[in-house]
């Protein structure tokens, strides 16, 4: 068996384990990249590129059945589904070939190719060939769909966020199970362009969103462009002919069937650490085989071993992978150096949702039961820029401390991508609603809409101070 040694062991090579590799490398940290393919990271190939890709195609399609609003007749509306696919494929393709040229750029001897398994907290074996020793690992192998178990014997009838890009044509009808960021996003696209779509959630919540009348919302204009269960448990899975049965309990416990040409397993992603023998490295594993590690520092308890990224499962989110890998890239050169390692401020939390409206969620999650928070709430329908566009559906919620910190919020509406990043500065920035209302805000924008919602807060706390 070939023999080698390096400082930094870094196995994979997606966005986490890239920023890790060079952050590394910029210690002055030997480091070695391990990616047993394809690579091209889980953003650009499956995830937030291609399935943009898609929205955008379905966006399209459905500006231009709604023209009717602003006095433009459009006649009829056709959707050529290879090409729409063709298009995202191609497109999608870029993307990852500018990841790959990257890659490419990296010295040879620092990159391996093929799957590395531990055995022990300071080696790893490459594909059973080699023996690479190191000073310091970091596990950044991402995530992989799951597909829960009635739904394993569709074969090709089952689609999952791995493989949806790939199909040659349009699905006829498609069933969604999950409603998460990714199966709502898909569950609309595939509606926008002419698929019959029916989406099933086992919990109450849509595209992440908590506070309950977003919620509400939520589920009332999605209804409007597919089927929609909430509560529902999917019981079974079969083929029948060319289609495929669903048998499944409702929120009230009764019991009904869908048949639809494919579906779609949009029920998360978990991360890839089952196979890279774990239980040998001496950290502290979980029951379900994950290691404990601390969220700051990325450093995993019992070995010198970090991990980052959609493999630590925390944060699965593109900006927090960028940034978890460069911690743990430079916190895997000191662990080999016999420095301290750095444990940064956690960013606030921010996720969004690309539907129409879009949704994000900011900061400290909605708490229902919370007595020390301010609760303000807006709606998008009469605000100026939003009924100009057509766009006036949705609405915001923020929550604050009595002094007027802000603390977090949940939006349902328009241009929510640029508020809720406003939200997620401010929150860095430990800024109170005061502050920010105390900012320029152009007109007319939807931002304008956020300052509604500030004065909301604002007369609020007032109020409670008054008692």
């Amino acid at each position: 068996m070939r023999e080698r040694e390096c400082d930094v062991a870094v196995i994979g090579a997606g966005t986490a384990g890239l920023a890790a590799y060079r952050a590394a490398r910029a210690k002055g940290a030997r480091a070695i990249l391990i990616e047993r393919g394809p690579g091209g990271t889980t953003c650009a190939r499956v995830g937030c590129m291609p399935s943009k890709l898609l929205i955008a195609a379905a966006e399209a399609a459905h500006g231009a059945r709604g023209t009717d609003l602003f006095g433009i007749r459009v006649e009829s509306v056709r959707v050529d589904g290879p090409a729409v696919l063709t298009r995202l494929r191609r497109e999608r393709d870029r993307f990852v070939g500018l990841v790959l040229d990257g890659v490419a750029e990296i010295p040879e001897d620092d990159r391996m190719a093929g799957q590395a398994c531990f055995l022990d907290g300071r080696t790893l074996v490459i594909d059973g060939e080699t023996r690479l020793r190191f000073g310091a690992a970091v596990i950044a192998t991402g995530s992989s769909p799951a597909v829960p178990k009635p739904l394993r014997e569709l074969g090709d009838r089952l689609f999952t966020t791995d493989t949806i890009f790939e199909i040659a044509d349009l699905p006829p009808s498609l069933a969604v199970l999950g409603l998460g960021a990714v199966g709502v996003e898909l569950a609309q696209a595939m509606a926008r362009l002419g698929v019959r779509v029916t989406a099933l959630d086992s919990g109450d919540t849509i595209a992440g969103l908590t506070e309950p009348g977003l919620v509400a919302e939520a589920a009332r204009i999605f209804s409007d462009e597919f089927t929609l269960h909430l509560g529902a448990r999917v019981e079974g899975a079969e083929r029948v002919g060319d289609l495929v049965r669903l048998d499944w309990t409702d929120k009230n416990g009764a019991r009904q069937s869908t048949e639809v040409s494919h579906v779609l397993s949009a029920a998360g992603r978990p991360p890839n650490v089952s196979d890279l023998g774990l239980d040998r490295t001496g950290l502290s594993l979980d029951e379900d085989g994950m290691p404990a590690f601390d969220t700051r520092s990325l450093v995993c308890e019992g070995a010198p071993i970090l991990i980052a990224g959609d493999a630590n499962a925390w944060r699965p989110i593109l900006h927090e992978a960028s940034r978890q890998g460069h911690i743990a890239g430079e916190n895997a050169a000191a662990l080999v150096a016999g420095c301290p390692v750095e444990a940064p401020e956690t960013w606030p939390a921010l996720a969004m949702v690309f539907t129409h409206p879009q949704a994000a969620s900011v900061g400290a999650p909605f708490d229902p039961e919370a007595e020390d928070r301010i609760v303000a709430r807006m709606s998008f329908a009469d605000q100026g820029r939003a009924r100009t566009e057509g766009v006036n559906r949705g609405g915001a919620c923020l929550w604050a401390a009595p002094d007027g910190r802000l603390l977090g919020g949940e939006l349902l509406g328009p241009a929510v991508e640029h508020l809720s990043q406003i939200l997620s500065n401010a929150l860095r920035d430990t800024l109170t609603v005061h502050a920010m209302m105390d900012r320029p805000v152009y007109h007319p924008t939807v931002e304008e809409g956020l300052n509604t919602l500030l004065s909301e807060m604002i007369q609020r706390i007032e109020d409670a101070r008054r008692g």
